[in-house]
């Protein structure tokens, strides 16, 4: 085996990608299926999760849909339950499963005043609790076989103030700490053998955001301007430009790395804006 083989290689190895249903999901969990993993497409959507499942078929990987509400205990555990009958292990976690909702987010006018706080609730539980609620789930599965990497995916939101997304960037501020603290708990309670980090994109196109970047005849929003002027590399990030990152997280090549959180931003966390 060639040395990039020996560090990247997932061959043999069995994931399942939460948030599989979305554009950086889906990208993800096609990305390990072609480093040789068996992948496991998690997501509330069902037909989404089974045209990625065909996606990875059609290029010669193996694939499952599994249909779940990541805060839903008993959907997860009759996820994991599929995973193992089908596959007979687990190794790999990506908690890519996330997002914002209008009601946690300051409109035009109003202030943090303005905000209730339980607009920001399904917020913080979808990002947060949908993180560790897997991570249990999902984790305990990988420790009793002895190894495993769980990667969460957090946010420039969560390293520095962006206006407007409040219970978004209060969420992913969480799932930083919480990946820090797995970390080491895993860690010293299974003989370093089970890791944990997380992967900050900086600003890349999705269904969520794609409003407030782009207006309706393709030109930059004020706010989409505002991100590319800050992000040095000049452009927003594509989803294929995560997976070096995470095959390399999930890969033999990082067994010494545990509790970081790594950017993919374009320059756009080491850039002060002067």
């Amino acid at each position: 085996m060639s040395i990039l083989g020996e560090l990247f290689s997932l061959e043999g190895q069995v994931a399942i990608v939460t948030g599989g249903t979305g554009v950086l999901g889906g990208a993800m969990a096609q990305g390990l299926a072609r480093a040789g993993a068996k992948v496991g497409v998690l997501g509330r959507r069902r037909e989404q999760a089974a045209a990625t499942v065909r996606s990875i078929r059609a290029a010669g990987g193996e694939a499952l849909a599994l249909v779940a509400d990541v805060l839903n205990r008993q959907q997860l555990e009759a996820a994991r339950d599929a995973v193992i009958d089908q596959w007979g292990r687990l190794d790999i976690l990506v908690n890519a499963a996330g997002g914002n909702l209008p009601a946690a987010t300051l409109t035009p006018g109003h202030s943090f005043f303005d905000l209730p706080v339980e607009g920001m609730e399904p917020v913080i539980a979808l990002n947060l609790h949908g993180t560790l609620l897997p991570s249990q789930v999902f984790g305990e599965t990988m420790a009793r076989g002895g190894q495993g990497s769980i990667v969460n995916i957090s946010s420039m939101a969560a390293q520095r103030a962006l206006t407007r997304v409040v219970g978004y960037g209060i969420a992913k501020a969480g799932v930083d700490n919480a990946t820090r603290w797995l970390a080491v708990e895993l860690a010293r309670a299974f003989g370093g053998r089970l890791r944990v980090n997380a992967i900050a994109p900086g600003f890349f196109v999705g269904d969520q955001n794609r409003a407030l970047l782009f207006n309706d005849d393709g030109t930059l929003t004020p706010r989409g301007q505002r991100i590319i002027d800050h992000t040095p590399v000049g452009r927003f990030g594509t989803p294929e430009e995560l997976l070096s990152t995470l095959l390399w997280l999930c890969g033999p090549g990082a067994s010494f790395v545990n509790g970081v959180v790594v950017a993919v931003d374009g320059g756009f966390s080491a850039f002060s804006g002067v």
